[in-house]
């Protein structure tokens, strides 16, 4: 797989994959991540894409010359993160191609994450997650090598929508 740098014109492309993923997270019964409805029709979250691509902490994973995943790095998103004691490189967004799914995209796009951190000097790597359901998003960092750290939850309508920070220390 080749990682590039993303930019504006690739937002729609990982609107295509953010709509993907929760496509099966539907289909597979597991409607508390993210909801039911597309991402590409919410200006927020088009919104929020746009500045990760503004910022430069956008990545795109292709192969063959088509989108099969994207990482972002930045600033956490949510303001009920705790603030890191230390110089840190933040995952803010990490989704690939459900259509591959098992073909160690995450894992390559992960791994640049380390390396981007590596690069900068920086020892910690953070990501927060969604920590409803059965745990599985948190076990597949766990399985990146990360550690649970601080658990939050964001006020969603009328109810509290979990979420996990874990952390890994170069």
């Amino acid at each position: 797989m080749e990682i590039r740098t993303g930019g504006h014109d690739d937002v729609p492309a990982v609107l295509a994959l953010l709509d993907g993923a929760t496509e099966w997270l539907v289909a597979n019964g597991r409607t508390g991540q993210w909801g039911t409805e597309p991402h590409s029709t919410n200006p927020r979250r088009i919104a929020q894409l746009t500045g990760f691509a503004a910022d430069g902490g956008l990545w795109i994973g292709e192969r063959d010359g088509r989108v099969v995943g994207a990482l972002a790095v930045g600033a956490p998103t949510q303001e009920q993160i705790p603030p890191a004691t230390e110089p840190e490189l933040y995952i803010r967004l990490l989704v690939t191609d459900r259509t591959a799914k098992g073909s160690g995209i995450g894992t390559e796009l992960i791994d640049h994450a380390l390396k981007l951190a590596k690069d900068e000097g920086v020892g910690l790597v953070r990501v927060d997650c969604y920590a409803g359901d059965d745990g599985a998003l948190v076990r597949y960092y766990e399985k990146q090598g990360f550690t649970r750290t601080d658990t939050f939850g964001v006020q969603v309508n009328d109810s509290v929508w979990p979420g996990q920070v874990l952390a890994r220390r170069l």
